[in-house]
Parts: C-alpha cells; structure tokens; sequence
C-alpha cells in the first residue's frame, strides 16, 4: 500500500500500489514523496516516471480513509503535487486505465504525460457533492481549454483518452502510447528524451504556467450558470464547480488554488456531500471472505446476520457434521440452521433469503450537455 521504485538505467520508476484502483492513502502519498526525494538526490538519476501498478494509474482518493485523520495527514494531495512539480528533474506520468479525481490532479502535477489507449480520464467529486479539491478546476483549464474541461468536471462522467487527444490544443497528453502494453517503455523513451532537452538547466514545463481565458468570458459563464442551476437541482456542488472553473480565468494560479480549497472543505459539511459520500461508501464492494462456508450467499442474508447477532445462531457450516433425530442416517442433514447457544435449544428449518442486489447507484451524471 504504498510506491515502489525500480531503476531503468538513469530513469527512476515509481509505481504506486495500493489495490484495487491506487488510491493515494496516506502511505501511497508518502512513499511518492519518499522517492521523488530519493530519486532527487542520486546523481545517476536523470528522469522520473510515475506510473500505478496493477490495473489503474489511480483512482483517486482511497475511500477507506474518508472521515478519519489520515485524509489529511501531511503530505496531503496538494503536498505530493507540489513536490511532483518542484522536482530538479522531470517528471513523466504514464497514464493507464483509469486516471480519476485524485490521480488525474497528479498526472496534472507532472512535466509530462503519455496516455495509454482505452483510458479512462474524468473528476467525478461532483458525484460525491463535492469539487476537485487538489488542482483539478485549476488545471484541468489550461490543457483541455475552458468549455471542456467545465463539462468534465461539472458531469463527472469518465472519458476516454483518444478523444481527449483528439481536442484541439489540448496539452493533456504529450503523446498517445501504441498499446497499453508498450506504454511503459514509451514514457522511459519520452523521459530520456526530455532530460537530454533540460540537461542546459532550461526550466521545466508546468501547467500552472499554462494560460486560462474563455473568449466569450461573462457571458459563457452566465450561460453555463443557467444551464446547471436549472439541472442540479438543491446540490450545491454542480455550481460550485463552475465558480471554481471561473476563478481560474480571473484569478492566479495561487490564488485560484487556495479559493478552490476554500470550496471543497466548506462543500465537505453539508448535507448533501455527507449523505453521497455515505452511499457511495455504502455501495462499495465489499471482499467477501470464505468464513461462513460455501454458503455464503446464504450466510449474509439479512435474516441470517440478525439470527446470529442476536439469537445466537450459526450456519451448519460453522458447526461440526452430526446427525439430527429423524434424519436419514448416512445422509446429511437437511437442517440449515441450529441455535449455537444455549446447548439445549431445538433445531429449527430455515429458509434462507438472498441478500438483496439492488444498492443505490450514484453513477448517474448530472444532465448537463456541452455548451454549444
């Protein structure tokens, strides 16, 4: 749960690792600061690429930390980018699979990115009532240009990496990899290349340094207002988003970040983020453990969890093989349930429910269509 480093010649590799989706915990967070420092500071190094190990770049925030005291732990999110970004020697992100809120914002952070074909690109915070909170409307602006970046982050909804290179202008992606398979190999080309064009000492390219204007400035934001106001509903967060995203075109680079950080913890105490953050939680899967036997369906039910929790009972499963009176006697027995405690009570028949598969789903987007 952490990042690891392996040494490609003099380029450094750190992949984080943190299953399912690398979320950046507060031991990720560290082990990255760990070994950009580390990868800093060895004279052989010339190029850094950072990278997820498994199946995803990031995911973004780990959901196992909300409301506890690591979420904001030093080095929180913004720490980690900052330090991406201050590295003496470049910085290359290879995105793969699913680059989200989180790891978006700190693919955002490197001096440059290659993007693998069939990526998932996307901000979903708005899904949680909430907004980036570490970069994401003030970045997100200067690559992908104003119109299409507001709709990535006001819907929320993933988008794949060949469209985004496709956009005119777009300074997401340095360059698109052949296969996912090869992508590895190209981001160790891209950041060879890259340390012999900065080995003068040139300074490095950084988002922040990007510009952020709309041409039509007052009046597409009023229309792009109008248009969420009337869609979001009472959620506060939609219009959140598109005063953060006009923050960036007014204000500086630092000043438009901390505004943004400003919204996003006010944004954290309401109603509506804590009841979308408690059924996203709620709606997590959940590993399932082979402690019950191989009826588990049967063993999570929510009958069978109030038995056991209040009455005592446990699956035949849990208990040693006997034979019950009135039972065939080389067959097993019928009974699915018995009273663990007290000793004497009588085995009864039960009629196990499957536990209900209908969870509530926050994948809906807000309807919110490009501006035209």
């Amino acid at each position: 749960m952490t990042a690891e480093t392996t040494i490609q010649g003099d380029v450094a590799i750190i992949a984080m690792n943190n299953p399912p989706v690398n979320g950046l915990g507060y031991e990720t967070r560290v082990g990255i600061t760990n070994a950009l420092e580390k990868a800093n500071a060895d004279p052989a190094i010339k190029a850094i690429v950072l990278t997820g190990a498994g199946k995803a770049f990031s995911g973004g925030a780990d959901i196992r930390e909300f409301n506890s005291v690591k979420a904001m732990q030093e080095p929180i999110l913004l720490s980690v980018i900052l330090a991406v970004e201050h590295s003496q020697k470049p910085v290359v992100a290879a995105v793969h699979s699913v680059a989200m809120g989180g790891g978006l914002e700190l693919a955002l952070g490197c001096h440059y990115r290659v993007g693998a074909p069939g990526c998932k690109v996307a901000l979903p915070e708005v899904k949680l009532g909430l907004i980036p909170g570490a970069g994401g409307t003030v970045r997100l602006p200067r690559v992908l240009g104003v119109e299409a970046a507001l709709n990535m982050i006001v819907s929320g909804e993933p988008v794949n990496s060949e469209l985004l290179a496709q956009l005119p202008g777009q300074k997401l992606f340095d360059q698109l990899s052949k296969s996912p398979e090869s992508l590895l190999d190209e981001a160790v080309a891209l950041a060879r290349q890259v340390a012999a064009k900065h080995a003068d000492g040139s300074p490095l390219p950084l988002v922040r340094n990007l510009p952020c204007k709309h041409k039509d400035g007052d009046a597409y934001f009023q229309f792009a207002r109008n248009m969420v106001k009337g869609m979001a509903k009472n959620f506060p967060a939609p219009l959140k988003c598109v005063d953060a995203v006009e923050n960036a075109t007014r204000m500086k680079f630092d000043d438009a970040l901390a505004k943004e950080r400003e919204i996003f913890i006010n944004l954290m105490q309401t109603p509506e983020c804590k009841a979308l953050r408690h059924i996203f939680a709620a709606s997590a899967p959940r590993p399932r453990f082979p402690m019950w036997g191989p009826k588990s369906s049967r063993a999570t039910s929510r009958r069978c969890r109030h038995r056991r929790r209040h009455h005592g009972w446990r699956h035949r499963d849990e208990l040693p093989q006997r034979r019950h009176s009135g039972d065939h006697p080389w067959r097993p027995s019928r009974k699915r349930w018995t009273a663990a405690w007290p000793p004497s009570a009588r085995t009864t028949r039960h009629r196990s429910r499957r536990a209900s598969s209908s969870r509530t789903s926050t994948s809906s987007a807000w309807p919110c269509s490009r501006p035209r």
